[in-house]
């Protein structure tokens, strides 16, 4: 029989599986191309990042902001969840290895 700790783990595994899975339904993809291509960035004068936005105060759509945090926003949530979720893994894995540590 499996402990609750084991069946939590494995529990929050499938949520954040299925979670990415959705983000990767959800993201459109028809931008992309099968050869590939530059980045379509504009670019910035020295700090002055005013080149990326619209008059309007908008993100240009063909700026890299907008490209990484607009266009994959959901997928990348969900990236750093499970990159979270990796390093508190790596923590615990650690932690058991030196409360089972009998070397003295």
């Amino acid at each position: 029989m499996m402990s609750k700790r084991a069946g939590a783990g494995i529990g929050v595994a499938v949520v954040l599986l299925v979670a990415l899975g959705a983000c990767i339904y959800a993201t459109s993809w028809d931008n992309m191309n099968d050869e590939p291509t530059s980045i379509p960035y504009n670019g910035t004068d020295g700090m002055n990042a005013e080149s990326n936005t619209n008059d309007d105060g908008t993100l240009k759509t063909n700026s890299l902001n907008y490209g990484v945090f607009e266009a994959y926003g959901p997928l990348l949530i969900v990236l750093a969840l499970l990159m979270f979720g990796a390093m508190v893994g790596g923590i615990c894995v650690a932690r058991e290895e030196v409360e089972n540590d009998d070397t003295d």
